[in-house]
């Protein structure tokens, strides 16, 4: 019986698109790359900044820094709250909660940024905890993360926790530590990059999702 739910937070509870791809369109534009159209930026959602980054424009570490720094002035101030809760999504935690599930989100993005966006939409009241990566990047992977929601909240029975994301990082984080996962297909993943990862179920919507979680 499922006790835990762990689940990612971009693409999963809000959908973030508008501030992540503006931070990053932002933070490139400062190092003298100039990207017009938004929707190219998908790919970076998800992923630690540092790792996309370096991948698609081959940065070295002085300029993984430089340009992660740009796209937090714009993150901070504007990027954070260009953002949205999916539609149902309050009304799933109100009703896993009362059904005595407990809600932690486990996401690789800052955990100081991942709680101010939960208060800011009144989500925060439903979760037993909020676990994030570190500005400095020593903790940023997905797996990572897992690994330290499950130490702090001291929890050894793996049996009984379900990790939830869009993304193959999620699905893969939750091997890495020994969970089952439920990937979701309404954020910014897709089938095939889900099943690959190895995802013990896929919910199409926020309902199919309710559903999954309610009889896990």
């Amino acid at each position: 019986m499922i006790q835990y739910i762990f689940i990612d937070l971009d693409g999963t509870i809000t959908d973030s698109q508008e501030g992540i791809t503006k931070s990053i369109q932002y933070g490139l534009k400062k190092m003298g790359i100039d990207i017009e159209d938004l929707n190219s930026l998908r790919r970076h959602i998800g992923p630690p900044l540092r790792d996309s980054f370096k991948e698609y424009y081959n940065f070295d570490e002085d300029k993984l820094e430089e340009v992660v720094k740009h796209y937090r002035e714009y993150y901070r101030e504007k990027g954070i709250f260009e953002n949205e809760v999916y539609t149902g999504m309050k009304e799933m935690f109100e009703r896993l909660s009362s059904a005595g599930k407990k809600l932690v989100v486990a996401t690789s993005k800052p955990e100081v940024f991942a709680i101010k966006i939960m208060e800011h939409f009144d989500l925060a009241k439903y979760f037993t905890d909020i676990c994030g990566s570190t500005l400095d990047g020593s903790r940023e992977k997905k797996g990572d993360v897992i690994r330290y929601a499950l130490e702090k909240n001291h929890i050894t029975e793996l049996n009984q926790v379900v990790m939830v994301g869009d993304r193959f990082h999620d699905i893969a984080g939750a091997k890495e530590n020994g969970l089952t996962s439920v990937g979701v297909l309404y954020g910014f993943g897709n089938r095939k990059e889900l099943e690959e990862a190895g995802a013990g179920q896929i919910a199409e919507t926020v309902k199919d999702l309710e559903e999954i979680l309610m009889n896990m």
